[in-house]
């Protein structure tokens, strides 16, 4: 047995057996069963899957802080694996792999396992898993939120980083202490991360892609860390943040020293999106009343007037191809002359104009408009060759929108002829005129699909090159459109916030699986401010207006907030809804809507513009019950929304947003405050 320990970690390691024995924090036995200390998974140039693994009867070598495995089965005999742990204020975890044989490619180690106990069966003694995934969630059930292995053809809702996962850590928290496992990658390589229940309890998981060629070893040069942290989801957050400030993103610059933000990125717009065809996705994509697009104008116009704000007019179903059909949108539906009127006169009012595109899909064929077929374009212009490829180096549909929007395939932005195709379909919109752009929808966080192919630009494995890549290709798009932001759906991953400056945050999407937190605001707000979003997929019964709530959590944690239309002018509960009959209320969401941006003229600016936000004291209120259609049956919710900042020179201020229609009263430290309907109040400790 080979034993560690660090403040508040005791590890215990059975080299022979290949397993991590025991996991003590602050005296407690952590660990629910032995687990591996790594497994790997292999692919073989036909593209079939290998597995190797710590467990098996392996030659072990012990020296100073390393062990070292040999003697794996037969097509591995010249495989060798060394595992270094090393201690300080956290015990520090790196692989090597070598020997790998020249007909094979490591495709990815997941290292190092850990067996935590069963949340449901932990739950009285804290039992919460906090998890970086759409902005950040609370979970008390490893089984509440459905698990999606990563293969290809990749899928937007895999739990990988940088995509849907933004930061590259997870914690395991008691109700007084937590686990903290953390991969410090300056590189920020693909990796996924991720939990599942195992025999006895739930395997916390650091997948790491090798990024390899045939017959190519793979060795960490960063840490996976383990530390001990407080029982809180801002604990972990806030040892991330730590790593991030010593070892910042390339080019990632402090909101109020970013000289390439428009000036109207702290003016907090009111985004309104719409589409201009049709009324929900799945529908007829006949123009409706916003179109011609100058017809939204009076609209506009009166929620501009209501709420005091200038508008984003954020448009959907706007492509002059098919809505949602990547990656040709241009020229808009209706021709540029009416686009480009409906653009000056949005400009002329001091107003501004942002459309949704649709990432790197490469449309076959419409599913919502037949006559929109790209089928002999793909023939004669050799699209293939610049799609991803699968483990068996054939271009292989993908599975992003269908069967509901369209039938493609993905692009692969590393290619030469994905590079060509990206260009030419989105050079007109960078030459458009239009303020911002949702660049990568579909593609959550700004990360790109797997690809195994061997005839692009790229190793055959999925790795850390797709990292740099993105990043070389969006430094381009920045460069061709200067005075154009882009975003992602989902907000940005890590290392992709210098480039995607405004990303659609999907906080609501974690309520059917646990708590939302707003573990992207802790870490990030100072470099990146996003937008509420269309709340497509939003998990509350249309039945009761949630509108006000979302919005007032959005604001809180300094998101710009956004109103959805119906073509005929009222709200849409979210995007993506059929029911029209429970419409929010305009009135309330208008007036709640000026409040708040009075708030943040007068009190708020400083601190939800470009503030870090703090570790907060506890708000007590009372609480509602919203009912759910999905999931569980009602998200239990505190009537209240509120967060702690700090802003250059100033005391901690707590921010609280009541969303009601009535005063409402709660305490922070003990301390008995009021706040009066649709409104915020700034307490200042």
């Amino acid at each position: 047995m080979l034993r560690y320990s660090c403040p508040k970690i005791e590890l215990t390691i059975d080299e022979q057996a290949g397993v991590i024995f025991s996991l003590k924090l602050e005296g407690m036995e952590c660990c629910a069963g032995a687990t591996p200390i790594f497994i790997a998974r292999l692919r073989d140039k036909a593209g079939k899957c290998f597995y190797i693994d710590s467990r098996e009867k392996l030659t072990t070598c012990v020296r100073d802080n390393e062990i070292t495995y040999s003697g794996f089965k037969k097509e591995f005999s010249t495989l060798s694996v060394t595992v270094s742990i090393t201690t300080n204020n956290n015990i520090s975890w790196k692989i090597a792999v070598s020997g790998v044989p020249q007909d094979y490619a490591l495709e990815w180690v997941e290292f190092p396992k850990i067996c935590m106990p069963r949340l449901i069966d932990n739950n009285a003694d804290g039992g919460r898993i906090l998890f970086p995934y759409d902005e950040g969630v609370l979970l008390t059930d490893e089984k509440s939120l459905p698990r999606y292995e990563p293969e290809f053809p990749s899928s937007g809702a895999y739990f990988t980083f940088p995509n849907k996962v933004c930061s590259q850590f997870i914690a395991y928290l008691f109700n007084n202490v937590g686990l903290y496992i953390g991969a410090h990658d300056r590189k920020r390589g693909l990796k996924g991360v991720d939990f599942y229940p195992c025999e006895n309890g739930v395997a916390m998981q650091m997948r790491l892609y090798s990024g390899a060629d045939y017959g190519e070893g793979f060795a960490q040069d960063y840490p996976i860390v383990w530390h001990a942290c407080l029982g809180n989801w801002q604990a972990p957050c806030e040892i991330y943040r730590d790593w991030l400030d010593k070892n910042p993103v390339e080019g990632m610059v402090h909101i109020s020293k970013n000289k390439s933000l428009p000036e109207w990125y702290e003016e907090s717009p009111l985004i309104v999106t719409y589409p201009v065809r049709g009324v929900h996705d799945m529908d007829k994509m006949e123009p409706n009343a916003l179109f011609p697009y100058t017809n939204a104008l009076p609209i506009l116009e009166r929620i501009k007037n209501a709420t005091q704000c200038r508008i984003m007019a954020l448009l959907m179903h706007w492509e002059g191809t098919a809505p949602w059909a990547p990656p040709y949108v241009w020229p808009p539906y209706g021709g540029e002359k009416l686009f480009n009127e409906f653009r000056d006169k949005l400009h002329s009012n001091g107003d501004l104009l942002g459309v949704y595109c649709s990432g790197f899909g490469y449309t076959l064929k419409s599913t919502l408009i037949d006559e929109y077929n790209c089928e002999e374009k793909i023939k004669k212009e050799n699209v293939l060759l610049g799609v991803c490829h699968s483990p068996q180096n054939k271009p292989e549909l993908g599975i992003t929108c269908t069967p509901y929007q369209r039938y493609g395939y993905d692009i692969c932005p590393a290619s030469s002829r994905g590079r060509e195709i990206l260009e030419e379909a989105y050079t007109p919109v960078f030459n458009s005129g239009v303020d911002y752009a949702q660049i990568l929808d579909q593609n959550h966080g700004g990360g790109q699909y797997m690809c195994f192919a061997r005839e692009h630009n790229h190793p055959p494995m999925p790795g850390e090159w797709m990292t740099s890549n993105m990043k070389n290709l969006l430094n381009e798009w920045n460069k061709s459109a200067p005075n154009m932001l882009f975003g992602c759906e989902s907000a940005s991953a890590e290392p992709f916030i210098p480039n995607l400056l405004l990303s659609d945050n999907r906080f609501e999407l974690n309520y059917p699986y646990g708590t939302p937190v707003p573990v992207y605001a802790f870490i990030y707000h100072e470099y990146v401010r996003n937008f509420m979003g269309n709340q497509c997929g939003c998990p509350f019964d249309t039945k009761l207006d949630t509108l006000r709530y979302r919005l007032a959590y959005s604001f809180s944690i300094g998101d710009i907030m956004t109103l959805t239309l119906a073509p005929n002018g009222d709200l849409m509960t979210h995007w993506s809804t059929q029911d029209f009959e429970h419409a929010p209320n305009m009135e309330k969401a208008l007036a709640f809507i000026k409040n708040l941006m009075e708030f943040y003229r007068k009190d708020g600016k400083k601190y939800l513009h470009c503030g870090r936000m703090k570790n907060a004291l506890s708000l007590e209120c009372e609480e509602i019950e919203i009912p759910m259609l999905r999931g569980k049956p009602f998200a239990k919710l505190p009537r209240l929304l509120y967060s702690a900042w700090e802003a250059e020179g100033e005391k901690t201020a707590y921010i609280v947003v009541n969303p009601e229609g009535e005063k409402l009263s709660f305490s922070i430290d003990g301390i008995r405050h009021e706040i009066e309907p649709l409104n915020a109040k700034l307490i200042v400790k």
